[in-house]
């Protein structure tokens, strides 16, 4: 059995922060921003919007668009590493949200790579005919784990979600394959080190910005375009597809410049490159879900195109997926 995504959403929040308006927070400039990241602005979530009302707003789009009610969900599955709170997860709070009620619910925390790790998990559900339905969503809003005084972090960041419903295919069209990796010795290249059971939260913590972001730029950077690379090759070998038969490439939306060195390892044409990086910001698990619901919606990606899906992430964790569509 093949497994299909049978509906496609996003949202972002209302708030723009725009690199100019950065620039009158902290020491930096938009040309400064613009070349080593790519991104032009970021969407901020309003104090009232956490991390569910993100997923619910992307969960009801996908759900539309699969033409499916929230009562034929049968699982939902919230990659994301900024929850509502530590427990319940956030999952069970969409699933109340959404009206899902039949739906079992849980977390997966893999950092940018949750949405992979997400599609992972779901297909296996469907393929084995466990579940009908499942809905793996991807949501941040990153803007709370953020140091707004670093200036290599606060810059890169935004809030986001996206979705997709899971479910078997009346063809060959479908997920082909899904390859996950990690190590975790390589953990504190990109973390949040403070607030869990390691260094509970504490006056130390807040003052010292222990529960915001911490990331090894340059050594991340080297280890991501490797990574990501050899993701791809491992997709296109055992599907035994090659790299000129790809339709689309939606890769975690980290850094253009990580984007651009991935597409030259390759030899892929940029403009079929999925970039959405400009508008957004790095929103972690929400990016390749977000990124590719939007092509799908403009009409970029169409029904029978080979879609390769690539992303990279804090654990370390990175992945790849080959789908058509």
């Amino acid at each position: 059995m093949k497994v299909r995504i049978a509906g496609s959403g996003s949202y972002v929040p209302e708030t723009v922060l725009s690199n100019e308006a950065l620039e009158k927070k902290i020491e930096t400039s938009d040309q400064w921003i613009l070349e080593r990241t790519g991104i032009r602005e970021r969407r901020i979530a309003s104090k009232d919007e956490a991390t569910s009302d993100l997923a619910v707003r992307a969960a009801r789009k996908a759900l539309d668009s699969a033409g499916l009610s929230p009562e034929a969900v049968d699982l939902i599955i919230v990659a994301t590493s900024m929850p509502d709170m530590f427990f319940p997860s956030t999952a069970c709070i969409v699933q109340d949200k959404l009206g899902a009620r039949r739906a079992a619910a849980f977390d997966l925390s893999a950092a940018c790579s949750g949405f992979l790790y997400g599609l992972s998990v779901g297909e296996q559900y469907v393929r084995s005919g466990t579940y009908q339905n499942v809905l793996v969503i991807g949501a941040e809003v990153m803007s709370r784990l953020t140091d707004w005084e670093d200036r290599r972090t606060c810059v890169l960041f935004g809030d986001g979600a996206g979705a997709v419903v899971l479910s078997p295919s009346p063809s060959e069209r479908g997920i082909l394959s899904v390859h996950l990796h990690s190590d975790g010795a390589l953990s504190d290249l990109i973390c949040v080190p403070g607030g869990g059971s390691a260094i509970p939260p504490s006056e130390k913590v807040l003052l010292e910005k222990l529960n915001t972001i911490k990331m090894k730029g340059s050594e991340t950077f080297k280890i991501a375009v490797r990574n990501l690379e050899e993701a791809a090759h491992e997709a296109l070998r055992v599907n035994g597809t090659s790299i000129s038969e790809i339709d689309w490439l939606v890769p975690h939306q980290a850094n253009i410049r990580i984007l651009n060195a991935v597409a030259e390892r390759l030899d892929f044409p940029k403009e079929k490159m999925v970039v959405n990086l400009d508008k957004y910001g790095n929103t972690s698990a929400a990016s390749v879900p977000l990124a590719f619901d939007e092509a799908v919606k403009d009409g970029r990606i169409q029904a029978g195109d080979t879609i390769l899906f690539l992303a990279f992430g804090g654990g370390l964790t990175w992945g790849s997926a080959l789908m058509v569509y």
